[in-house]
């Protein structure tokens, strides 16, 4: 299709994409937008992200997406835990079934879904304040809607490979290999370099 046929291109994260198409309004949204603009919807309560798709405000249909896990998921939690990482937390904007089972799969210890941008920054607000500055709270991500809080976090990390740029540009330390896993060789790495440099100090106090 002839892109000068697309105009008014607009984009509310989170909730949906429109554009004017030869003349006509299409729109591909989430289940929350179409009933906030009362479009009429197949309704599903399955373990996929669905799109629905309206044409001048009528339905015309949806397109699934799926998401696979990746292969060290459930060995990168595992392998946290065994380094006393405490309190796992996955922040997603996946509806409440995909978090879950995902958040079985994987042994999380807790999650919250259909998070928008804003609101991913919310709940890392109130893991801040639970912490009272006891705990440092280290964000792993790889798309542009983690760049705020890895930026807010004490730690961001973003995954390299495939990681949106601003979520790259963002953080402290970044995975180049998409494989989670690699964030506990990352932690191990930094707790043998400070244990060698504390080391070192002490050596040095004692001449």
């Amino acid at each position: 299709m002839d892109n000068s046929q697309v105009e008014n291109y607009q984009e509310l994260a989170g909730y949906v994409i429109a554009a004017l198409v030869n003349g006509k309004s299409v729109i591909a949204g989430n289940d929350k937008f179409l009933h906030r603009e009362n479009i009429e919807h197949n309704t599903f309560d399955v373990e996929v992200t669905v799109v629905h798709l309206a044409v001048d405000n009528s339905y015309i249909g949806y397109i699934i997406i799926a998401d696979k896990i990746k292969q060290d998921a459930v060995s990168a939690i595992s392998r946290l835990k065994q380094l006393g990482i405490e309190n796992n937390v996955m922040l997603t904007g996946y509806n409440k079934i995909i978090a879950y089972q995902i958040a079985q799969k994987i042994a999380i210890d807790s999650y919250a879904s259909e998070l928008l941008l804003e609101e991913k920054l919310e709940y890392l607000e109130k893991l801040i304040r639970q912490s009272q500055g006891k705990d440092k709270i280290a964000v792993v991500g790889d798309g542009i809607n983690d760049a705020p809080i890895i930026a807010r976090a004490d730690l961001g990390m973003a995954m390299g490979g495939l990681g949106s740029d601003a979520a790259i540009e963002t953080a402290d330390v970044v995975i180049m290999k998409d494989a989670p896993s690699k964030v506990a060789d990352a932690i191990k790495i930094a707790q043998k370099t400070h244990t060698i440099v504390c080391g070192k100090i002490l050596f040095l106090l004692w001449l």
